[in-house]
């Protein structure tokens, strides 16, 4: 199997300087697995990237929330992937579902990105979901199917690449997908990518959930075999953000 477990935590549109030392504080005292059973990736936003890393504990890693869509120039108030590059930050998040609602980006709009990304070296993180409506409609496979094959058909190399699986209805709602809804996205997911891109590609890259992750529940949702971690939003300002990531425990002794 191999696929490392990940934990990804998304500041989102959050924090002031005082409430990010105190996040690193917790994030950086914090006795989680060793590198080796878990990868963790911490996205805040633009403004304090290079005080998260210069002060972040070495075993963890730095992501932003968006990037550009190709090189930089006359775009007010984006940021580059180059840019990143240049700050070495290593991972970018893309495709998040408040991006695709409140800013109308569409599946290419979002497969070019993460392309652009990966060509100027950045990892991504895929974000791909559905909303309560599409899901209540029956659609939530075909939904998630094309936004994963807007992104799937601009690129080869899939190394660099996790997918997030984050149903809208379950984002800062409370509502979490059951263990069994959550795996049986993920499987479907596998599958498409078995399907359409590769045996080799379907079993190697990690799929992970976001949607209300919590101390609570992130312990059931990683015994699930399709489950390779967590994109985690609010609960990753606070400390049980520490506990999430110490559910990779549960794949390890798997």
């Amino acid at each position: 199997m191999g696929r490392k477990f990940f934990v990804g935590g998304n500041w989102k549109c959050n924090g002031t300087s005082e409430e990010v030392k105190k996040i690193l504080t917790t994030l950086n005292e914090g006795k989680v697995p060793s590198q080796d059973v878990v990868e963790v990736v911490v996205s805040p936003p633009f403004v304090f990237l290079p005080l998260v890393k210069s002060s972040l504990r070495p075993d963890f890693h730095v992501a932003a929330q968006n990037c550009w869509v190709k090189k930089g120039g006359a775009f007010t108030g984006e940021v580059s992937a180059e840019m990143l590059v240049n700050l070495g930050i290593p991972w970018v998040i893309l495709g998040h579902s408040e991006r695709r609602l409140i800013l109308n980006e569409s599946n290419e709009f979002v497969g070019d990105k993460v392309a652009y990304a990966l060509s100027q070296g950045l990892k991504v993180i895929a974000c791909v979901g559905e909303t309560l409506e599409q899901r209540e409609s029956g659609s939530t496979v075909e939904v998630v199917s094309a936004q994963t094959k807007a992104i799937a058909e601009r690129f080869s190399n899939w190394a660099n690449v996790v997918l997030a699986y984050e149903p809208v209805w379950a984002i800062g709602t409370g509502k979490v997908a059951s263990p069994a809804q959550a795996q049986e996205v993920h499987a479907e997911l596998r599958k498409w990518l078995q399907a359409n891109v590769s045996p080799d590609v379907a079993a190697t890259t990690r799929i992970i959930y976001g949607g209300s992750v919590s101390g609570a529940n992130s312990k059931e949702l990683a015994g699930q075999p399709d489950v390779d971690g967590f994109l985690v939003g609010g609960a990753s300002l606070k400390p049980e953000f520490i506990d999430i990531i110490k559910s990779a425990e549960v794949k390890k002794s798997a």
